[in-house]
């Protein structure tokens, strides 16, 4: 079970917490609540095609079998590995942007115990994604790994992630964005391996 207590919605009211969701965070791309409530109940098919790809990989299944936390507890380690390392090269993303892995807000809207976990997992491997990327958490930074988030697992989230993020855009970052950043992501995301069935917190 992921702590933070689950809530079975019928299908008007995960229509209406997702619809009112999309707003909010529209309103305020700050609030993770919202973007979680908005990626839960808008991603289940998606949520659930990733979970049929990890039980058919041996590294997937292991990740469902034991169902590693990406939490300061777990993850601690990292300060201290050699500097060459990407669990070090993790703990410097985290450090320089006073960044805590258990600000993470609990999943609450999955169905059931594998699917919450697989939310809260995709959930909590944004920043080591960051890290494997080497991109910045500004705006462009963030639209363009939610390109690739989209791209490794087709949530409708990431999808309108980056349709709000380009329409914030200014003049110059939207021909940087779309002249670099795009057609790379586009390129990442689809000629990686399947991100979501690697251990990574392991970091060998």
């Amino acid at each position: 079970m992921i702590e933070g207590g689950r809530i079975w919605l019928k299908a008007w009211q995960r229509a209406a917490v997702a619809v009112g969701s999309t707003v909010g965070a529209l309103l305020d791309p700050r609030r993770a609540d919202l973007i979680a409530a908005l990626g839960e109940t808008t991603g289940k098919h998606a949520f659930e095609r990733v979970l049929q790809r990890m039980k058919s990989s041996p590294e997937g299944r292991a990740l469902l079998l034991e169902r590693p936390r990406v939490v300061c507890a777990k993850v601690g380690h990292a300060w201290d590995l050699a500097a060459n390392t990407f669990g070090a090269a993790y703990a410097r993303f985290m450090g320089s942007r006073n960044f805590s892995p258990d600000d993470r807000p609990p999943v609450r809207f999955m169905d059931t115990d594998e699917l919450a976990y697989v939310a809260m997992r995709a959930r909590e491997v944004h920043d080591f994604w960051h890290t494997l990327f080497d991109l910045p958490t500004n705006l462009i930074g963030e639209t363009a790994l939610k390109l690739i988030e989209f791209e490794q697992m087709g949530l409708p989230m990431c999808l309108l992630s980056v349709i709000g993020g380009t329409a914030r855009f200014n003049e110059k970052q939207r021909k940087l964005f779309y002249q670099h950043y795009f057609p790379w992501a586009i390129r990442a995301g689809m000629q990686s391996t399947d991100l979501m069935c690697v251990y990574m917190s392991t970091f060998s």
